[in-house]
């Protein structure tokens, strides 16, 4: 079973990762707005099953690398914290897209709004990375099954992902005229998200290897 700390902690870096601009994010705040909540929702639906094919499959692939190769967590940790610092750097950088750069979308069916939702979030690299590199930090093996540790991380992934995603689809049309008529708030916003990034990297930089 995890500890209260492995939870909390992979917990605080779901949610800085999924309040960093990405093509998950992007993809439903321009679709809620140009086709409705509704839409919105069956959109995050198709991201919610992208999240389960990832965390499946990772969880099995990390499982057999972390027996099978000699110092593969310290690897995979430290690749991890520098994708971390990247995504910090992206956020803190000058001229940082703004979080809600909304697009232009055709109105589509159901079944296809699903399927580009699950789509976006399989091509999404920062979820990808996430699941290789940032997941296994929080494997502890003397804890029990890898496995089974895997699992439970990654439904505390999705359960936090498709939390603040369902909250950024009810709530879309009024943040992003909010944030287009208050640049300030959305500067502390990527502030705020790059600082945590790169305070979290440093941390895990700093970890001693096991």
């Amino acid at each position: 079973m995890l500890e209260l700390s492995q939870i909390l902690a992979f917990g605080l870096i779901c949610l800085a990762m999924v309040l960093t601009p990405g093509p998950n994010m992007i993809y439903l705040i321009s679709r809620s707005i140009c086709q409705g909540k509704t839409a919105g929702f069956i959109s995050l639906g198709g991201v919610a099953a992208g999240f389960i094919f990832y965390m499946l499959c990772a969880s099995f692939g990390i499982t057999a690398l972390i027996v099978a190769v000699p110092y593969a967590y310290d690897t995979i940790r430290i690749a991890g914290a520098i994708y971390l610092l990247w995504l910090a750097w992206k956020a803190l950088r000058p001229n940082a897209s703004p979080i809600f750069n909304v697009k232009d979308l055709s109105v589509d069916s159901p079944a296809k709004l699903f399927l580009m939702g699950f789509a976006t979030n399989l091509l999404n690299p920062k979820i990808a990375i996430m699941y290789l590199s940032l997941l296994p930090q929080f494997i502890h093996p003397q804890q029990g099954s890898i496995l089974w540790q895997s699992i439970q991380l990654g439904t505390i992934q999705i359960f936090v992902s498709v939390s603040v995603n369902a909250l950024i689809v009810l709530s879309a049309g009024s943040i992003a005229l909010f944030l287009q008529e208050k640049p300030l708030w959305a500067n502390i916003q990527r502030w705020l998200m790059g600082t945590v990034l790169a305070g979290l990297a440093v941390k895990i930089l700093l970890e001693n290897r096991r």
